[in-house]
């Protein structure tokens, strides 16, 4: 396959997804889907067979930055791909986190999908929007359950 190939196919391959976490969050198969950490291989597939070729000079720009050189590297068709592989998959990462961690902390879903969307866009910002709602929001619904059964556990030795 063609550099420009795997580009076109890295974001495609993730947006069943996504479109699970946005359009079906309460659906128990979408729980079950995302709730795997495997739904990022798609995407890292392609990142493995764009990077493993390019591994010496990959493993230079990351063992070693610098601007000039992850510029030089990153600007390269093959290297922006890589990049791109590599932004997919940890997108996908962080918005299943959210997903994962809204649910448990009962946040409603028409308030996490929106922010999905914007986190599909612009991770760094609504990974950030996401902790301060979390913040404010406080524990999992289930945390006193969670907190007694772990106290009960370590008295009884178990």
């Amino acid at each position: 396959m063609t550099v420009d190939t795997l580009f076109a196919i890295t974001f495609p391959m993730t947006v069943p997804f996504w479109a699970l976490m946005v359009f079906a969050p309460a659906w128990s198969i979408t729980h079950r889907i995302i709730s795997s950490p495997w739904i990022i291989l798609p995407p890292l597939a392609v990142y493995l067979v764009l990077a493993i070729p390019r591994l010496p000079a990959l493993w230079e720009v990351v063992s070693r930055p610098d601007l000039d050189l992850i510029t030089a590297f990153f600007g390269q068709r093959d290297g922006a791909a890589i990049l791109w592989a590599h932004v997919i998959a940890f997108d996908l990462f962080i918005a299943r986190w959210m997903y994962l961690d809204s649910r448990e902390r009962g946040i409603h879903p028409l308030l996490m999908g929106p922010l999905l969307v914007f986190t599909l866009l612009l991770s760094p910002m609504g990974l950030l929007i996401h902790m301060t709602i979390r913040t404010i929001v406080g524990a999992p619904r289930n945390a006193p359950a969670a907190a007694l059964a772990e106290k009960h556990e370590t008295r009884s030795g178990s």
